[in-house]
């Protein structure tokens, strides 16, 4: 095991210096020549050692390693669709190059299909989605994403978590983090990344169904920044709770049709506040979600509410989430408007960029959801089974 271990390590460090440095640099051969000898060592310990990467999960042949769990390379490996890798003792340290550089060009999103060139000459590795048998597979064209599951359980946990601070008690932490978890394998049911919406069923929803697409929006755009697993989570978690606030407004006040007065106006306008401060209470370490429903209405050019004494960047978590809080809400029917089509609502993101927006946040957006709309999934939540 101690050699599997060690190449996943030197495997990880040669991917981070192939994609910091050019062909030929100094820090890519020593990087590249480490992995190899970690190959080489392993192979001669286990003449076939097989990888597989499920998410949070590292397996080794059919052994997880533990102390790979929550390992940063394994989801975004999964995620660009390389979730079994095998080696033989043919495998050359150009192969593992070659290998590596495809992986680099996957997880930057410039993967070209040439699965059908390497099929044609011998490798002592292969990779693809688990299941294959061995078979390697190179870049699938992107396909309009089919999903077996509604979300419902998601939902309806989320509306379980409102009610507690509603009734006076702390976050279940442990099951926002579980609604997340959950959101991230919705995202990651097949080779090419899904990026799951729940529709709205009524109006009195609205807040459970904006923040679990809020959470799967600031995920999918963490993915296409190219920020690793561990804080795509945290962003999902934030995104979950930056409304929480709300769940201290009146059903009347948060759903009304009309101008609201300049009293419920101020009520409304408090809930970053007092989701920061429901968060705050909670006895896990949620500093971040806090920031982010403190700040997720802060306008980057420093309107917006909370008023702000004197003007500070927010966190880049924060302008993230406003980003996608503000898609979903101009996506979503409201009982004093109609939804906006999606063209709309981007040209207004890039519109309102440099003012209101993060400028790179915001276009790195616009940029994701014109990219990935084949993969946009838009939900009905299953009715409840009457008993």
């Amino acid at each position: 095991m101690i050699e599997s271990s060690n190449f996943l390590h030197a495997f990880a460090q040669a991917l981070s210096a192939l994609a910091l440095y050019p062909e030929g640099h100094t820090s890519r051969e020593r990087a590249l020549d480490a992995a190899y000898q970690s190959l080489f060592d392993l192979l001669a310990k286990d003449h076939n050692p097989e990888f597989s990467f499920l998410g949070d999960e590292v397996i080794y042949n059919d052994v997880p390693l533990r102390e790979f769990r929550d390992w940063d390379w394994s989801r975004r490996l999964s995620g660009v669709g390389v979730q079994r890798v095998e080696f033989d003792n043919t495998a050359t340290r150009d192969q593992l190059e070659e290998f590596l550089d495809e992986l680099i060009q996957r997880l930057q999103r410039h993967a070209i299909d040439s699965a059908e060139a390497r099929q044609m000459r011998p490798s002592g590795i292969r990779w693809g989605a688990v299941g294959l048998e061995g078979h390697e597979t190179g870049a699938s064209e992107i396909t309009t994403a089919t999903i077996s599951f509604t979300l419902g359980e998601e939902a309806e946990a989320i509306r379980w978590m409102h009610n507690e601070v509603t009734s006076g008690r702390n976050i279940p932490v442990g099951e926002a983090e579980a609604v997340v978890r959950a959101l991230t394998v919705a995202m990651h049911g097949d080779q090419n990344i899904v990026v799951p919406l729940l529709k709205l069923r009524r109006f009195d929803e609205y807040t459970t169904t904006h923040s679990m697409n809020v959470s799967v929006l600031a995920m999918a755009l963490s993915e296409w920044l190219g920020m690793g697993a561990r804080d795509v989570r945290a962003f999902g978690v934030a995104g979950l709770l930056h409304d929480l606030g709300k769940v201290t407004i009146p059903i009347e006040v948060l759903n009304k049709a009309g101008k609201l007065t300049d009293r419920e106006r101020a009520i409304m306008n408090a809930h970053p506040v007092e989701g920061a401060r429901l968060i705050l209470a909670a006895e896990e370490d949620m500093d971040l979600a806090a920031v982010v429903a403190y700040e997720h209405h802060i306008m980057l050019n420093g309107g917006g509410y909370p008023a702000m004494h004197y003007h500070r960047d927010c966190h880049h978590a924060s302008k993230l989430v406003h980003v996608c809080d503000v898609y979903d809400a101009l996506r979503t029917n409201r009982p004093y408007r109609d939804a906006w089509p999606a063209d709309k609502v981007l040209a207004y993101l890039e519109e309102r960029s440099g003012v209101e927006f993060d400028g790179q946040i915001a276009h790195a957006f616009t940029q994701m959801m014109h990219t990935w709309e084949p993969q946009l999934a838009l939900l009905e939540e299953e009715q409840p089974v009457p008993t």
